[in-house]
């Protein structure tokens, strides 16, 4: 789909005191006065960028396939097999946590190595992890894979620390959540695919009836490693701005200073504990009886539709918040819908495109209702969530199948606009703040379990509940805490 040139331009400044260019010699000269030049410049590492965002993405929704699988393979409760979440997103909270108190007693690492090696490194660690699940598979040991998780989180909490702001800061700050929206609109079309891929393979391709199903996870694991080492080495000699600050914001408490930026960070908690719940428990659910019985090869192809929701929504994010024609704009959220309809009538029959389609026609409606900024979209998109999450428990068959398929789409622009606001300002305590923000991802680490154990407790169907406190919050955060500490509304 065609995106506005203007995204790009008018990019941030680079001094001798704010922002510097690393070895000059490997990367294109830009320069402040000249905005087209700059957003040429810009736009190839913009899109660069995007395959890391898709590729992040596609892997991290394969954790969803794997609760079932290690839930059967190693004879699980709920509980237990949401652990899986637990440890990968409980690494996002711990590396981040590293991170800021390195930052706070020796100053920021990425101001000094630049978001380029930040990127490598993550790449790197990441790549570790995922072979260690080989290993893993041989001793069939669920701790072990555990361990694994852990480690490719790690890998993750370091590229999202250096990869969202250096999204950010490719372009002027009043169009960061259109570029932001637009680059996670990448990474859910990987975790739309994902789901149905990792189904296949795991479920069928790779599974044996002689073997542990642990097993199946061997191959595919051992060739994220090498996409993700090959990655690194790309990233190492593409020409790339590797920007790094030469203005140390010093040592302290430095972004936890700021009240909007704290409030971010519990917003980013509850809405990626949410998000990952939800995500997490749709295999299980469409299981149960009420919901059809249907089998997990099956219910991870439905998967789709929830992590498609994503893509659909962050596209028409990326085209609400961006700097376009009232016209262009209006004419693409319009588009999107339309074109994901047909796609879905094509490719998954029509029966299921009629279903979806009740929740397409109403997106561009809420994002129309919510034109007047990101903060607006956050607090009109939770209640339509809430709403959607409590269909979801109290009815059964296709309506509360199709519902908790739904809350996808309305996911959808909380994460871009939710960090967006919440390092707007921070100047260069802007990677510090990211660091704060990818420490709350401890919430897809805290909130899965959590309504595992409620599922255990209630069924999975009331366990939704989690995820409504988790939206409820960020609503509060749409309307006022996103301005919390400022004497001025934060600009649309």
């Amino acid at each position: 789909m065609p995106v506005d040139d203007r995204i790009f331009q008018n990019p941030p400044k680079i001094t001798a005191t704010t922002q510097t260019m690393t070895h000059p010699e490997q990367t294109p000269a830009v320069h402040p006065t000249d905005p087209p030049a700059a957003a040429q410049a810009y736009r190839g590492p913009f899109a660069l960028m995007t395959i890391l965002f898709f590729m992040w993405g596609f892997m991290t929704v394969w954790n969803d396939i794997l609760i079932p699988r290690f839930k059967e393979a190693f004879t699980l409760n709920y509980f237990q097999a949401m652990l899986v979440q637990f440890a990968f997103f409980g690494a996002y909270g711990v590396g981040a946590l590293i991170y800021y108190v390195v930052s706070m007693i020796w100053g920021d690492p990425i101001n000094r190595i630049g978001y380029k090696n930040g990127v490598i490194i993550g790449l790197l660690i990441a790549a570790g992890g995922s072979a260690l699940f080989y290993p893993a598979a041989a001793l069939v040991s669920y701790p072990f894979f555990l361990v694994d998780l852990f480690v490719v989180g790690l890998g993750f909490a370091m590229l999202q620390i250096a990869a969202n702001p250096y999204v950010t800061i490719l372009g002027p700050e009043r169009t960061a959540s259109s570029r932001l929206n637009l680059s996670q609109a990448f990474n859910s079309f990987g975790t739309t695919i994902g789901p149905i891929i990792a189904g296949w393979l795991i479920f069928t391709v790779f599974t044996r009836p002689h073997m542990h199903g642990a097993d199946a996870v061997k191959v595919p694991y051992l060739c994220f490693a090498v996409v993700f080492g090959l990655l690194a080495v790309l990233f190492k000699f593409a020409n790339l701005p590797n920007f790094a600050n030469t203005e140390h914001p010093g040592r302290g408490w430095g972004a936890l200073k700021h009240p909007h930026t704290v409030l971010g960070m519990l917003a980013i908690f509850m809405y990626v504990g949410g998000e990952v719940s939800v995500g997490s428990a749709i295999v299980n659910y469409l299981g149960t009886p009420k919901l059809g019985a249907i089998s997990h090869e099956a219910a991870s192809g439905f998967l789709a539709f929830y992590w498609g929701g994503l893509m659909i929504g962050r596209f028409m994010g990326a085209f609400a918040l961006g700097d376009l024609r009232r016209w262009l704009k209006k004419s693409l959220i319009l588009a999107v819908p339309v074109v994901a309809f047909g796609v879905i009538a094509l490719t998954s029959g029509l029966s299921h495109a009629l279903h979806y389609g009740v929740f397409l026609a109403i997106l561009p409606v809420m994002f129309f209702l919510g034109a007047g900024g990101p903060q607006r979209m956050l607090a009109l998109f939770s209640g339509v969530i809430i709403v959607l999450l409590a269909t979801g428990m109290l009815t059964a068959g296709a309506t509360a199948q199709w519902t908790i398929l739904a809350v996808g789409m309305f996911c959808s622009v909380m994460w871009s606009n939710i960090f967006s606001l919440a390092i707007e300002g921070l100047g260069p305590l802007k990677s510090q703040g990211s660091s704060l923000l990818v420490m709350a991802i401890l919430g897809g680490a805290v909130l899965p379990p959590l309504q595992g154990a409620v599922a255990d407790r209630f069924g999975i169907q009331h366990s939704f509940v989690v995820p409504m406190v988790a939206f409820a919050f960020i609503a509060f955060y749409g309307i006022y805490g996103y301005r919390a500490g400022r004497k001025t509304l934060v600009a649309a």
